[in-house]
């Protein structure tokens, strides 16, 4: 495996885990579960529009994805459309990479 690949998959570790840290954090912290996450996306201007510029970048992803699938067809990498919306583009996106690069059979 190249050290590209590595990286990609490193850095969609690094993205599901780290993101996660802080979304549990807070839910224990404030006792709110999901639905109080979710509020504190939108708690003001500044976190609002990180919240539209991640989901906008999340559909991008899920767009590019689709068309290189049906492309390419690389059905494994449809993972990484669950990976954007579950945990978040800090995954999706480098998985989406790692999946996309890998030598085919």
């Amino acid at each position: 495996m190249s050290p590209l690949r590595w990286l990609y998959l490193g850095l969609a570790i690094w993205g599901a885990v780290h993101p996660m840290y802080w979304f549990v954090t807070h839910m224990v912290e404030t006792g709110g579960g999901l639905s109080g996450l979710i509020d504190a996306w939108y708690v003001n201007a500044s976190t609002t529009g990180l919240t539209w510029d991640l989901t906008i970048a999340a559909i991008t992803l899920t767009v590019w994805i689709l068309a290189e699938v049906a492309v390419r067809r690389n059905w494994s990498a449809l993972i990484a459309i669950p990976a954007t919306f579950c945990i978040g583009v800090s995954c999706g996106l480098p998985l989406y990479l790692f999946l996309r690069t890998r030598v085919a059979p």
